[in-house]
């Protein structure tokens, strides 16, 4: 069955009062889009008000319509001429476009830029022509509206367009065509008006109607938004968005960050027929032949394209509340279904987005209205794509205290290629040995006692102390100690954030293997992050094995006080850099199955709580068969 062509989505932006309202009234009532009876009800409020009609009420009064009905997304208003159909993205502000543009939830093809004739070109006129440029709207209409304010002057219109073509053209943006229109009036709305009979090019309505639909984003690679996974009986279903490429049934997929792959069992569109291929912008379930772990915020991908991972990222950001953003404090960051709490970590170079003036000093914060090349820092890895290749993957905006502050796009990513990881023909070997009979000989199951805390918390101090007691009481265990793994595992791994995931990737590795040969296997590490150790939880998981998280918990100070390889003193002096507790982040486990207080507890006593909580879960009754 052929889909209908989706309709073309216009943002329409502007200066306050310079009639963007009244132009979309206009255009819904000119097109015959308007509910039954909707300007009568219009004019009947306004002449009970005492006011004068004007067709900005009409879109009031149609979107105050629409959120009483929470299925209705009240930023889209539909149209249509005898061409196609339309939906505009009204942005009443900054606030607004960079919600509607950056989130994904609404890509635009075009915007329409409104500019009153008698004001002429204003900051915000000029803000938001930034803001598309960032994020790669191309095809551009400008409206002078207001026309009658001017006495329809052909002089006062040329003077504008040529001041804001050039604007224009310094942000590498060029504008289809001009129109001047009066939307109070219809003038060159919907038709040439009589009144400026010296423009000779088209109406706004006629305009829209040259525009092109953007390429098509199923010619992209694949990426598919997990927004929740939902289970009925024995199926789990992952439901999200595919947002660019294609997908079929039997594809063989990899979910970012996790780097799992399983093949597409099903396509279970809503409303649909179980067909087995989706495309981009269609909203699916899928169930997979292997299951895997998969949660919100998961972007899946074919093998051969995979986006980028990364806790560190450059961006263009562009600020809007009053509050300045600033260099190290904590922010949200959200990226399609993604949400991750990240610091900027430098702002090399500033510019004002009205003037395009442009500074490279150095910064420790943004100032609202300013666009910043800032470097930023996740806690967590991030799911990306550079914006000039897919755009839906390379914008986000930056939330604090729930309020939206600004949004940017995503520049400078290196894009690796996983297909030579791992080769399709290599299987895991089930052992004929049972972990149950593992148990049984050594008298313990094979866990992961992973450790983590500050530098100069105690961490290897303890672990060792703690591998001495089981040792003594007959066990196989064994610490796999952050130093120690450095010498020679990992010598190839320097200390920057992607390099950091590696690392704690390939000890979970190893720690799993000697857990299901039978050991408990002890790691020391700072592990930073709560998502690479929930990933190695998870890595453990897979291989049946114990995984027991313990928190060698010590305030900052104390850690530095104690300072036992002079790490911090060399991060305070500059010689190191990215050092945790300075100036990279440590998130402290949130649910840790063993919690020691090394500031006030000796280390045995740190060892006996370790113990009390870690002896039952090795008992050997409860192997696996």
């Amino acid at each position: 069955m052929t889909k209908e062509s989706p309709p073309l989505r216009v943002v329409f932006v502007g200066h306050v009062d310079h009639g963007k309202s009244t132009l979309i009234g206009r255009i819904l009532h000119d097109t015959d889009s308007l509910p039954e009876g909707k300007i009568e009800m219009v004019k009947k409020a306004c002449a009970a008000e005492g006011m004068e009609f004007e067709f900005a009420f009409v879109l009031d009064a149609l979107l105050e319509e629409q959120k009483q009905n929470v299925t209705i997304d009240t930023t889209e208003i539909r149209f249509k001429t005898k061409r196609r159909k339309y939906i505009i993205i009204d942005a009443p502000g900054h606030k607004e476009f960079l919600k509607n543009m950056i989130t994904g939830a609404s890509r635009a093809d075009a915007a329409v830029l409104v500019i009153a004739a008698n004001e002429g070109v204003r900051e915000q006129s000029r803000r938001h022509a930034y803001l598309l440029s960032m994020l790669g709207i191309k095809q551009l209409i400008v409206v002078v509206n207001k026309m009658d304010l001017v006495d329809f002057s052909e002089k006062k219109f040329g003077e504008i367009e040529k001041e804001y073509r050039k604007f224009l053209g310094e942000l590498g943006l060029e504008a289809r065509i001009f129109v001047p229109a009066s939307a109070k009036n219809a003038d060159n709305v919907a038709s040439a008006s009589k009144k400026m009979k010296w423009h000779r090019g088209p109406s706004v309505l006629e305009a829209l109607d040259l525009l092109e639909p953007q390429s098509a984003d199923v010619d992209l690679p694949l990426r598919f938004c997990v927004q929740d996974v939902y289970r009925f009986d024995d199926r789990r279903i992952i439901a999200g968005r595919i947002e660019t490429g294609k997908l079929k049934v039997g594809d063989e997929l990899v979910f970012s960050p996790a780097n799992k792959t399983s093949k597409v069992q099903s396509i279970e569109e809503w409303g649909g027929n179980g067909e087995s291929e989706a495309i981009a912008g269609d909203s699916i379930g899928m169930t997979l032949s292997e299951q895997i772990f998969v949660e919100r915020g998961y972007v899946a991908s074919h093998q051969t394209e995979t986006p980028i991972e990364a806790n560190r990222l450059h961006a263009d950001v562009f600020w809007i509340v009053r509050e300045p953003m600033r260099v190290g404090h904590l922010y949200d960051l959200r990226l399609a279904t993604q949400e991750v709490k990240c610091e900027i970590v430098s702002i090399n170079e500033v510019m004002d987005s009205s003037t395009l003036q442009a500074t490279k000093d150095k910064r420790e914060q943004l100032e609202r209205n300013e666009v910043g090349r800032l470097t930023i820092q996740t806690r967590s890895p991030l799911v990306i794509d550079n914006h000039d290749r897919i755009p839906t993957l390379g914008r986000f905006v930056i939330v604090d205290d729930g309020q939206i502050c600004g949004g940017g796009t995503i520049f400078g990513g290196v894009y690796t290629d996983r297909t030579v990881a791992k080769s399709k023909n290599i299987f895991w070997v089930e052992g004929k040995i049972t972990a149950r009979a593992r148990a049984a000989r050594t008298g313990h199951r094979g866990a992961v006692v992973w450790f983590t805390g500050l530098s100069g918390a105690g961490k290897s101090t303890i672990a060792q102390a703690v591998e001495r007691e089981l040792f003594v009481r007959g066990m196989q265990t064994y610490v796999l100690d952050g130093d120690n793994i450095r010498h020679g595992l990992n010598s190839n791994l320097g200390f920057s954030p992607e390099d950091r995931v590696e690392n704690i990737r390939r000890v979970s590795e190893v720690a799993k293997l000697m857990a299901d040969s039978g050991v408990v296997a002890i790691t020391a590490f700072i592990s930073p992050y709560r998502m690479d150790r929930r990933r190695a939880r998870e890595i453990a998981l897979e291989g049946n094995a114990e995984f027991v998280e313990v928190f060698v918990d010590a305030p900052l100070e104390v850690c530095e006080a104690r300072d036992p390889k002079n790490l911090y003193k060399k991060a305070r002096a500059g010689e190191i850099r990215e050092f945790t507790g300075i100036d990279a982040p440590y998130e402290p486990p949130e649910d840790a199955e063993i919690v020691v207080h090394t500031d006030r507890q000796t280390v045995n006593e740190s060892v006996a709580t370790i113990l009390e909580g870690l002896l039952p879960r090795l008992k050997a009754e409860q192997g696996n068969a």
